[in-house]
């Protein structure tokens, strides 16, 4: 099958990682790299604003989580509508409606599918149930032991005017440790021991919104086992909110399955990213993401060329040789 055949639409190729890890150094691309992430409208800056908004709005104070109680319903609360919200209304613009029709859209095949290897026969039912029963339970409940924890002195707190610069590079510095932690978990939940749970998220070759967080509860465990970083590194509430909802909503925004939200024949925003549909696609590929290039190091990279395929049918062939 032919490139052309097999993919309805790619990006600029091959697939760059950081120019931060490029050499000779280029200080330029890397503030354009950073200022693409960051600045302006970007997935980041929005996830970051609605970690500000949960946090002064939609959360309870350090001194209520110091003792469970309901304010942990509300916190699984405040989580599961702001899910339903973006992963619904993603879904709902790029499938359900088509509004912006299907060129930017990676994989040629149609979008969602029903079969039985979906629960209830059907995938955007099957998503849905994993990311809202199993994701966002998980994910707030984590967030409730670091609140309580915080509160009852057993993680470290800081606050701005202690640690002013610390602070405000935490939000920065969430993403790099993304590249690290995600990397190796991921690359564990492949091994023979733990892919019975991971292959829940392998039902989705083709992807959509909510397929990011469509895993098996023991996978939403390692996920969001990221957290726990916040028992060793100073942080606050705002912190541990961004933080997870990072986790939560890059994984959706990473798997709507098209490239970027597009007007005027501009890509407005990045969304689904195509190194990561790749490793839907053949598995074996790409654990990781483009800040810090694991997946070149360890010889699972593929940049999305016809040379990039081919290096990976012939490593995963030397593979099935190794006795």
């Amino acid at each position: 099958m032919s490139d052309r055949k097999e993919w309805n639409h790619t990006p600029a190729l091959p697939i760059a990682i950081s120019p931060l890890w490029q050499w000779p150094p280029k200080p330029m691309q890397v503030v354009k790299w950073y200022a693409d992430a960051w600045f302006i409208l970007t997935i980041n800056t929005f996830i970051l604003a609605i970690a500000w908004v949960s946090y002064l709005w939609l959360s309870p104070s350090l001194t209520q989580t110091a003792t469970p109680g309901a304010w942990i319903g509300l916190i699984w609360l405040r989580n599961l509508v702001i899910i339903s919200v973006i992963a619904g209304g993603l879904h709902l613009f790029f499938h359900s409606y088509a509004a912006q029709g299907t060129d930017k859209k990676y994989d040629p095949r149609p979008f969602p599918r029903k079969g039985r290897v979906f629960s209830f026969d059907d995938q955007v039912k099957d998503n849905m149930f994993w990311s809202l029963a199993s994701g966002v339970t998980v994910w707030s409940l984590f967030e409730a032991w670091i609140w309580w924890a915080l509160a009852n002195g057993y993680a470290p707190l800081t606050t701005f005017a202690q640690t002013p610069v610390w602070f405000v590079a935490f939000f920065f510095l969430v993403p790099v440790w993304d590249s690290f932690y995600f990397y190796w978990i991921h690359r564990l939940l492949h091994t023979d021991a733990l892919y019975r749970f991971h292959a829940l998220h392998h039902r989705n070759t083709d992807v959509g919104p909510w397929s990011g967080l469509s895993m098996h509860p023991v996978e939403h465990l390692f996920y969001f086992g990221t957290i726990l970083i916040h028992f060793v590194v100073p942080s606050s509430p705002v912190h541990v909110i961004f933080h997870l909802m990072f986790y939560a909503i890059f994984a959706v925004t990473t798997h709507t399955g098209f490239e970027g939200l597009w007007f005027r024949d501009l890509k407005r925003l990045s969304l689904g990213t195509f190194h990561h549909q790749l490793h839907h696609r053949y598995f074996e590929v790409n654990y990781g993401n483009l800040d810090v290039p694991w997946d070149k190091l360890f010889g699972s990279w593929h940049d999305g060329t016809p040379e990039g395929k081919a290096m990976m049918r012939e490593r995963l062939k030397a593979r099935r040789r190794t006795p």
